[in-house]
């Protein structure tokens, strides 16, 4: 097939994660590239044995571009390898294209690509080579000394803490591994008692989940902000007030449909940066670890151009 006639040829970086999925999609990211090649753009696949050499090669592939709207960074998996990508480009003006094929794939559900048909994701990647790629806001993350990106939600409570144990579990090998990390974590959980700092504001509460949303779903489908909107400048603060254990269990599954915004123990709200405080509590990004609290986020709009 050869190029379009509106689609001037691209170099694509192609970043591939073997593992997403836990491996069931290993052949992606080949048909993935077979697509962009035919369509007349130079490919350069990056795979690596683990996330952190993947990440170092594929910053440097980003480095070595010198002419972004000739360029774009495609990342085949799911969250993780978004996260991978979004840190990446973020103001850098390389466009960010993603092939889900991971566990979660909220980025990408919320960007309409389609999910495990890494076929169809390439398609819509080409044609949206063609036009002008979105300006989206992305949260800019100060842990200590460190500054990293997000692009979905930062979480800091119950949901962070079942990725946490979940991250450290060795069995089963597949998405059972979080569903009993959930019921693990419900038997030992507590409340923290937060300190936080909304755009300049000083609170305090105890709550079950404390997330920071630049989108609508976190954790597979969990629709925690329901209108939150990737280009308006703001994120939705998402806070689930201290409760039962069965009060929780009751509200939980309500989020899935997004029907949990009316219970009284939630509360969001529309902010421009948060600092969060508490002990005892390590928050991720994106479904990446970011560590223990405090953390800052602010929002930068415009920040990534996705490929959607």
């Amino acid at each position: 097939m050869p190029p379009s006639s509106t689609t001037m040829p691209r170099r694509l970086i192609v970043a591939i994660n073997p593992t997403a999925a836990f491996g069931r999609h290993h052949g992606a990211g080949a048909a993935a590239s077979e697509i962009f090649a035919a369509t007349g753009h130079t490919v350069i696949e990056v795979r690596q044995p683990n996330y952190e050499l993947l990440r170092r090669e594929v910053e440097r592939e980003v480095r070595a571009v010198d002419a972004p709207d000739r360029a774009a960074l495609i990342v085949v998996g799911g969250d993780g390898m978004v996260s991978l990508g979004v840190n990446a480009v973020a103001e850098t003006g390389i466009p960010l294209g993603v092939v889900p094929v991971g566990t979660g794939n909220d980025t990408a559900r919320n960007i309409g690509m389609p999910i495990g048909d890494p076929a169809a994701a390439a398609r819509q990647i080409v044609a949206a080579l063609s036009g002008d790629a979105q300006a989206v806001d992305a949260g800019r993350v100060v842990h200590g000394p460190h500054t990293t990106w997000m692009l979905g939600a930062l979480s800091a409570g119950f949901d962070a803490a079942v990725n946490e144990r979940a991250n450290f579990m060795s069995w089963p090998n597949s998405e059972r591994r979080y569903t009993i990390a959930v019921v693990r974590e419900l038997l030992t959980f507590r409340a923290p008692h937060y300190r936080v700092v909304v755009d300049g504001h000083e609170r305090a509460f105890s709550a079950m989940l404390v997330a920071i949303a630049n989108h609508t779903s976190i954790g597979g489908g969990m629709k925690i902000a329901p209108d939150a909107e990737m280009n308006d400048g703001f994120f939705d603060l998402f806070v689930v007030d201290r409760m039962s254990k069965l009060r929780f269990l009751r509200i939980f599954p309500k989020v899935f449909k997004g029907e949990h915004t009316g219970e009284p123990e939630v509360h969001l709200e529309r902010v421009r940066s948060v600092r969060i405080e508490a002990a005892g509590v390590v928050a991720y990004a994106d479904g990446e670890r970011v560590g223990p609290l405090p953390v800052e986020v602010s929002i930068v709009p415009g920040a990534v151009r996705l490929l959607r």
